[in-house]
């Protein structure tokens, strides 16, 4: 197991390499860059720019060389754990997206949401999967079907129409109220009234693939033979189902744990800016439409860190979920 975990993480840290490469250079290609931007604004202002100062604020942001020396750069000043300064803020990357508030807010987002998720999204599968073709079933591929057909934007303003605009139980936008001075427990209450429709939004959204996959595996092994054995050996029906047949299928639930782990900090992009949240995923796709590019390759290294930790960690509960897999 120990030679098995070295060697995952040596061909994590290659795989790390490639996409901070691939990364890096698909940024610099962009059609336009952030100084580009800088000098267009100054241009609108009627500002004169000179070749000069161009190329200084080139220098300046370190975007004067060619892709090539411009990643060597900044992978050196990444391994040191310098992550640089944003282009758009000027203050350190690091204290950018690590933010209690900004990072936290998204966590919380997605935590809840999946957690809900899988409480709402297993049982729905599996009582569709054991009683198939029965009026459950076709409400549970309904509901797979909204899930999976409507946009996020779409249904978040939906929801911020009838319970927020028409009903007022709930606040249409932001994360508290301004016109209040809450403290203590009424301030935590006010917060979490202001989390419920994008937390909503995110768990209806969500859970139509998983109780498709859910409901998909439990089919293919309800069929199985040792399934038929079990029942004519006058097991329980329960028994069957979620001693013998759910644990088949929590295979397939631990791969998702692969992208479930950077899901719970890359934040919801559209739901945050629907709702007007200050999560991490409305700040990182504001400095990705400006090319903030220490930002944006911070906050995706982080990402494709979580997600390849995320594989390791499959792979490792594989073993545990199924004693037949040996890892060597």
């Amino acid at each position: 197991m120990f030679k098995y975990i070295l060697k995952r993480l040596g061909i994590s840290f290659l795989i790390l390499l490639g996409v901070s490469f691939l990364l890096y250079t698909l940024l610099r290609c962009m059609p336009t860059d952030f100084v580009e931007a800088k000098i267009l604004a100054l241009n609108t202002s009627g500002a004169t720019v000179s070749d000069e100062f161009i190329q200084q604020m080139y220098k300046t942001y370190g975007l004067d060389g060619n892709i090539v020396e411009g990643y060597f750069s900044w992978l050196k000043n990444f391994c040191q754990l310098d992550f640089g300064k944003s282009f758009i803020s000027q203050r350190e990357v690091a204290s950018e997206i690590f933010n209690g508030d900004r990072i936290g807010t998204s966590f919380m987002v997605a935590a809840i949401a999946t957690i809900f998720e899988f409480l709402i999204a297993i049982p729905l599968g599996i009582t569709a999967a054991t009683h198939q073709y029965s009026f459950r079933d076709y409400l549970v591929t309904v509901l797979v079907m909204i899930g999976i057909s409507l946009p996020s934007f779409f249904f978040g303003q939906m929801l911020k129409d009838i319970f927020a605009n028409k009903l007022g139980w709930l606040p249409v936008s932001g994360m508290t109220d301004a016109t209040r001075d809450y403290t203590g427990f009424a301030a935590l209450v006010d917060y979490l009234r202001h989390m419920c429709l994008p937390i909503l939004t995110v768990v209806i959204l969500s859970i139509g693939g998983r109780m498709r996959m859910t409901r998909t595996n439990m089919l293919e092994v309800m069929n199985s033979d040792y399934i038929r054995t079990a029942r004519a050996k006058g097991l329980s029906e329960g028994k069957v189902i979620y001693k013998h047949a759910f644990r088949n299928t929590l295979i397939p639930v631990v791969t998702g744990l692969a992208g479930l782990i950077p899901s719970l900090f890359s934040g919801a992009m559209i739901t945050e800016q629907v709702f007007d949240l200050t999560g991490i995923g409305s700040y990182s796709l504001n400095a990705m439409t400006q090319g903030d590019i220490p930002v944006i390759m911070t906050y995706n290294m982080f990402l494709a860190f979580l997600s390849v930790m995320g594989v390791l960690l499959a792979d490792l509960m594989y073993a545990v979920v199924d004693p037949r897999v040996k890892l060597a």
